[in-house]
């Protein structure tokens, strides 16, 4: 049960990640200043599961851990076969829209593709979920202008085809477009959740290895939570 009318949309958002002068960089981009949710913050490329989305064959599967973890703890109203494929399609499509940049590998599409995707599979480019670790979810609180059950997932630039400085292929969602060292991205202008996941993202990379767990941010109810998906 959500503690406001407004509904909770499924999300997935991309951390794709490189080696750069300063240590591990990340990509994001600043949304617009009359975006209806977080204008003019910094973001990761990522936004909310269209049904499209649905029935993307991907070249490899997530990692299985991966995958066990995004099943777990469904929330009542999600959208209808809804699954852990589904949600990386949305962060692979997110990303292919908001960078231009494809984590894919060469393919034909077994069936005509949703329009959303035609661009990819025109290129003979088949959407690819090898890359993937899920590491962090966050559900948007109550009272905020849009809510998303948004799933985040690290991705190493190796697994993306083409130049991962060309953004020509992006469309208008984000400006600014850049490769930002990990350890100075705090000094943008952040959602608070998005400094939250740095810090963890910077955990995980010195770490190193896949996370043993998963921080979840739970909203969805009268009371906020924090849990570990594990």
């Amino acid at each position: 049960m959500t503690t406001d009318s407004q509904p909770i949309r499924d999300a997935a958002t991309v951390i794709l990640t490189r080696e750069g002068r300063e240590g591990p960089e990340v990509l994001m981009g600043q949304r617009g200043a009359s975006a209806a949710f977080m204008p003019n913050k910094f973001v990761f490329p990522g936004g909310a599961v269209d049904a499209g989305d649905r029935a993307v064959p991907l070249a490899r599967p997530m990692p299985e851990a991966c995958r066990r973890r995004l099943a777990e703890n469904p929330l009542p109203g999600a959208l209808e076969g809804l699954t852990p494929e589904t949600l990386a399609a949305t962060a692979i499509r997110e990303l292919w829209e908001e960078t231009g940049l494809p984590l894919a590998r060469p393919g034909t599409w077994p069936a005509a593709p949703q329009p959303d995707w035609a661009p990819m599979a025109a290129r003979g480019l088949v959407p690819d979920a090898a890359a993937l670790r899920y590491v962090f979810r966050a559900i948007t609180p109550p009272g905020r202008s849009r809510r998303f059950d948004a799933r985040f997932f690290l991705a190493d630039v190796s697994g993306v085809l083409g130049d991962p400085d060309d953004f020509s292929g992006a469309q208008d969602e984000l400006a600014h477009l850049q490769w930002i060292p990990l350890r100075r991205a705090r000094g943008f202008d952040l959602p608070f959740i998005t400094e939250v996941v740095i810090a963890e993202i910077l955990r995980l990379i010195e770490r190193g290895g896949d996370p043993d767990s998963v921080p979840f941010f739970d909203n969805s109810g009268p009371v906020p939570m924090f849990r570990r998906i594990v």
